[in-house]
């Protein structure tokens, strides 16, 4: 993570893995993941509901750290 947050605020470890074996079961539970996923389009997410908007500003004070 090469971003502002991950410098700023949160304390992390990179642990670097040379396991086929790990490297196969990670990219199956990725591809699971994909397969139940959603894409949700700008026009889409502009009519997202009303409770959700709502949600989101309650939320933003705290986005930094979500």
């Amino acid at each position: 993570n090469f971003d502002n947050r991950s410098f700023r605020l949160n304390d992390e470890a990179s642990l670097n893995l040379f396991d086929r074996g790990f490297a196969v079961t990670m990219t199956d539970v990725f591809e699971a993941d994909l397969r139940h996923a959603e894409r949700i389009t700008y026009a889409a997410w502009k009519k997202r509901p009303l409770l959700h908007k709502l949600r989101e500003l309650v939320a933003e004070p705290w986005s930094s750290q979500l």
